[in-house]
């Protein structure tokens, strides 16, 4: 059994217009995914777009590229269809965003290691629990109605039971020290599970969220959360030019993910 990861990029954004070429401390966005990519313990890395541009310069730092078709309406999609074209069977499929530049490779070896280690888990997911200041910060924005950053409840087994952009679980008395966890948006598949999810139509309460995995959840597939330790690193998704700016202070304060990939 082999793993893959597979980085979907497009170079088409309202927010953010050719974001995977923002530069952050030197390097653009789409390289700093790929080189922490290349450091976890897959064994192939794609990055997957519709897009020549994109493709001439993923090649200029050496990553394999491959062409998507320009139907694709997400990143799933477009792991989905390299998954087909690359005839895939039994590797352990990984949809790592190309707009998380500073994601710890020890997350994604984390989910690459549940795969393998439960022949039974159809689709895996990071969570990191919230504590002290932080948690304290995410009961106050989301009591406030903010909707950055996706909470996620689970059971005994920690198979996932709800994802939401609201304050999850509600504590009846306004304990604010209740478990929290925050989901990072990285998935583990297997190829059927894959397959299957993108062959879905968009779930009931996928549209009412804004939430793909939950179309996951309603149709029955089971979704395995796999609790990561973050180290003391700060995590920043990029959509728009400010992140960038916040990603690059980042860098400078905590010092690089990984070392620059050499070629």
């Amino acid at each position: 059994m082999r793993s893959v990861i597979v980085i979907p990029a497009r170079i088409g954004s309202t927010r953010f217009p050719e974001k995977p070429f923002a530069m952050i401390a030197g390097k653009s966005m789409l390289q700093r995914v790929w080189e922490i990519a290349a450091a976890t313990i897959a064994d192939r890395v794609i990055i997957a777009t519709d897009s020549e541009k994109i493709q001439q310069h993923a090649q200029s730092f050496g990553a394999e590229c491959l062409m998507t078709s320009v139907e694709c309406q997400s990143g799933t999609d477009r792991v989905a269809e390299v998954a087909r074209s690359c005839h895939f069977t039994d590797e352990i499929v990984i949809n790592l965003q190309g707009d998380t530049p500073l994601t710890p490779p020890w997350v994604i070896d984390s989910l690459i290691k549940e795969m393998f280690a439960c022949a039974d888990i159809e689709l895996a997911t990071p969570m990191i629990k919230l504590e002290g200041d932080r948690l304290i910060e995410v009961v106050r924005k989301k009591t406030a109605g903010s909707t950055s950053g996706t909470l996620v409840v689970f059971d005994k087994d920690k198979r996932a039971l709800y994802f939401s952009k609201g304050l999850i679980p509600f504590s009846r008395s306004g304990d604010t020290s209740v478990p929290r966890y925050l989901h990072l948006g990285i998935y583990a598949y297997r190829v059927d599970a894959l397959q299957r999810l993108n062959s879905l139509p968009v779930s009931r309460l996928e549209s009412i969220e804004k939430l793909e995995q939950l179309r996951a959840l309603e149709n029955g597939m089971g979704i395995q959360m796999v609790e990561v330790d973050l180290l003391g690193r700060t995590l920043v998704s990029v959509d728009s030019p400010e992140d960038a700016v916040d990603a690059e202070a980042v860098i400078q304060r905590e010092g690089e993910v990984v070392e620059s990939k050499v070629l």
